[in-house]
């Protein structure tokens, strides 16, 4: 009987392979009912959602979708370098901008930049740093624009938000890739020279994150432009959140544009439509404000009724009508993939400096308070988390200069890097405490913590990235046969979808069976017999080991979430977003591992790379757990985790031990702390709050010898009946008792005024100086 059931078993299985070998066969009896099928519960898609779809490059993040990453490909990335001129610019002219700005009184007082700082980063490019020699720009590379949008961020917001924005998403970029040789040729070398100031107008009150709904409106039309009848645009926009709006000279314009008299074709909708308007349009309203939790960087509303423009006004002439869509989703990647991640790489570089030095500064009972084992956690975090942060941004900015737009990196890196910022600044917050509640001059971090929710909101809010974005159009992107298998649905030629479905959809099916066995083989042996490439470091091995285990996992546990859901998984954004948690975990623990081999396997370096990863594992891990635990079909969610943890979870968090190691390099000066930090603006002087940090760290440590021996003479009884021998007079007592020599004294008193510089607390008049703000102004008015 037996032996009959397995020539039974072995005869269907023989079948099934014969069937599926022979093509028309499986066409006739397979493909067609499942092509069907496809096409019946394939969700309807918009023209927007197709060229958002399509928009960018898939890059590293294929791999790690395909279940078995080409590690040598990942090494093989050249590391991105300054030019001698990116690193002149980087050490005169950005050191020079960041000295010409008070970031308390850009803040609290004048609520702008200064004249003079305005001008001096428009007659230096910094508004042109992506448009090229030949206009009159920098022509700086990627990786420059993120150095220096850093190193900016870390001095004030205003700063960094006003260089970053020209140089993102906006009119340069839009005329570099679509504009007219005409509208190139004017527009380039004023945008280059600061001549012009520009801002894009995307947002509407009534379509934020679907920016594809926006309900402004453009209606081809004739009318008067300077003395002549000529064929135009009447449009109506409400625009809100522009940055630079309020003092923009040239306006990038998104909107709806409508054909109804069939001045331009049959199209009565044409489609969404981008157009340059200076700001000297008649009918453009523009100049009020927005104030994004006090960070008085330029942003407001820009309305217009009925406004007439000529068609010269659209970015690419009157043939580029209806393609503004496209044309901001093949361009948002860049952007994105700079502008968010560098400003708040740079927040955590600041953090992670000035907290760290604080930390070992500010005594509590007798000790420094970084040396404590609570205070010990939220450094190891700072620490951890802005070295990752710091290798996201990196290798993502040197993706843009190999010519890539990877739009899924991209949402990863804007996602991930400004939610770990969060983190960064809330443990920097909670170390320094008190201080840091009360805003004012000598405050280092109150107005990153304020500012935090901004860099979260802006370019495609986190919880939309999240849910819908990171795994919805990954998922479609980087699998090597999703986008084939819709593109053949969507076919109108359905002899050819047929055609191009079956080869995809057989193909995904082996696709997906391998990354079972894959998945459970890696999963039972630990992954300890996946190979890796030899060059690698020592310590890393186990970490790509396991990433590609992952990896596998990842690609088997997509395949059949999409395969179970269907179309319904868009709507399950939970589960969808745990999905993209995965990953985007796989992506940072890439950016990590280049990080680490890139600067050469700094030892000193090894336990901000190991918390790193371990820590990012483990959410991996739970990311998992988070998608199986909640599979809709639950004896599917059981098997699910029986192929990829057959031997249960092999991350813990991370251990106590390496956060001490971490916590420690944060604490004190070293190459280690130079190189986590190395894009922060360090003034050398004691009056900027910064500066004091820096310049009492040094003094703390050169003071920690002669204050131990003061503290066993004070244990010995020594200073037993002197009534200064308390915190703040200690030092005076000791050198009174002889316990100290004069040039030690004089050690000990430099530090204790540095650290009350740096522990100070600002205060105001009880109303804020307003009554002598007022009694000014009565004076200037008589």
């Amino acid at each position: 009987m037996t032996t009959i059931i397995l020539v039974l078993i072995g005869i269907t299985l023989l079948s099934i392979a014969i069937l599926i070998s022979v093509r028309p066969w499986r066409q006739s009896l397979i493909s067609r009912r499942v092509f069907a099928t496809y096409k019946r519960i394939l969700p309807q898609m918009s023209d927007t959602e197709r060229e958002a779809l399509e928009a960018g490059t898939v890059w590293w993040d294929g791999e790690l979708f395909r279940g078995n990453p080409d590690w040598n490909q990942l090494l093989a990335y050249p590391v991105p370098k300054l030019s001698a001129e990116e690193q002149s610019f980087m050490d005169h002219e950005v050191e020079e901008a960041c000295a010409l700005v008070d970031d308390w009184k850009v803040t609290s007082e004048d609520f702008d930049m200064t004249p003079e700082a305005w001008q001096y980063i428009k007659s230096k490019g910094f508004l042109g740093m992506i448009i090229p020699k030949k206009y009159g720009g920098l022509e700086f590379s990627a990786f420059a624009h993120s150095q220096i949008v850093t190193k900016l961020s870390t001095r004030s917001s205003s700063l960094s938000v006003s260089v970053m924005v020209p140089n993102s998403l906006g009119p340069a970029e839009l005329l570099l890739h679509y504009g007219t040789d005409t509208q190139k040729n004017h527009y380039l070398p004023r945008l280059a020279k600061g001549l012009e100031v520009p801002a894009f107008a995307l947002t509407s009150p009534w379509a934020g994150s679907d920016a594809g709904s926006i309900p402004d409106v453009g209606i081809v039309c004739k009318g008067l432009w300077k003395g002549q009848e000529v064929v135009g645009m009447r449009v109506t926009w409400d625009k809100r959140y522009i940055t630079l709006g309020p003092v923009c000279t040239l306006l990038g314009l998104a909107f709806h544009l409508y054909d109804p008299a069939g001045l331009l074709g049959d199209k009565k909708h044409i489609g969404i439509t981008c157009a340059l308007v200076p700001r000297d349009t008649p009918g453009a309203d523009i100049g009020r404000r927005h104030v994004p939790l006090n960070a008085m960087f330029m942003n407001g509303p820009t309305r217009g009724k009925d406004v007439f423009m000529p068609l010269d006004y659209v970015i690419g002439g009157p043939g580029m009508v209806g393609q503004g869509w496209r044309m901001l989703m093949e361009c948002l990647a860049a952007g994105r993939s700079i502008s968010l991640p560098s400003s708040n790489a740079g927040m955590a570089q600041l953090t992670a400096r000035t907290v760290g030095g604080y930390a070992r500064v500010r005594s509590q009972f007798k000790m420094a308070i970084g040396r404590f084992e609570g205070v010990e956690e939220p450094l190891t975090r700072i620490g951890a988390y802005t070295y990752m942060m710091d290798a996201v941004r990196k290798m993502t900015a040197g993706a843009i200069d190999l010519g890539e737009r990877p739009s899924v990196v991209s949402a990863i890196a804007k996602y991930h890097v400004t939610e770990r910022a969060r983190q960064v600044v809330n443990d920097g917050m909670d170390i320094v405490g008190g201080k840091g509640i009360c805003l004012g001059p000598s405050n280092f971090i109150g107005r990153a913590y304020q500012q935090l929710p901004i860099g979260i909101t802006v370019e495609g809010a986190n919880i939309l990235t999240r849910s819908m974005i990171l795994f919805g159009q990954g998922a479609i992107r980087c699998h090597p046969y999703v986008l084939k298998e819709m593109k053949a649905a969507y076919n109108p030629d359905a002899k050819q979808g047929l055609l191009d479905f079956d080869e995809a959809f057989f193909g995904h099916a082996a696709y997906t069976v391998k990354h079972a066995f894959g998945a459970l083989g890696k999963g039972l042996t630990g992954s300890h017999f996946v190979s890796v490439p030899a060059n690698v470091a020592p310590e890393t091995r186990r970490y790509y080991q396991q990433l590609t285990r992952f990896s596998s996992a990842f690609a088997f546990l997509a395949d059949i979430s999409m395969l179970v859901l269907g179309g319904e998984l868009k709507r399950r954004e939970k589960l969808s977003a745990r999905l993209g948690d995965i990953l985007s975990m796989l992506y940072l623990c890439s950016a990590t591992l280049k990080r680490y081999e890139s600067e050469g396997r700094q030892q000193a370096d090894a336990p901000l790379m190991h918390w790193a990863m371990w820590d990012t594992m483990y959410k991996a891990q739970m990311a998992f757990d988070g998608v199986i635990a909640n599979f809709p079909v639950r004896w599917i969610g059981r098997m699910l985790y029986r192929i990829v943890f057959p031997l249960g979870h092999p991350y813990d968090v991370p251990s106590d031990r390496i956060g001490h190691q971490v916590a420690k390099l944060m604490i004190e000066p070293s190459a280690s702390r130079d190189r986590l930090t190395a894009e922060t603006y360090l003034p050398k002087v004691a009056s900027e709050p910064v500066g004091a940090v820096e310049l009492a760290l040094l003094a703390t440590i050169e003071a920690e010898p002669i204050e131990a021996r003061i503290r066993a003479a004070e244990k010995a009884g020594a200073l037993a009946d002197n009534p200064d021998a308390n915190v703040r007079d200690l030092v005076h007592a000791a050198f009174a008792a002889g316990i100290v020599t004069t040039a030690e004294y004089a050690v000990l008193k430099r530090r204790n005024e540095l650290r009350d510089i740096v522990i100070h607390v600002d205060d105001f008049p009880y109303d804020l100086g307003r009554s002598r703000a007022q009694a000014l102004l009565h004076k200037a008015a008589a």
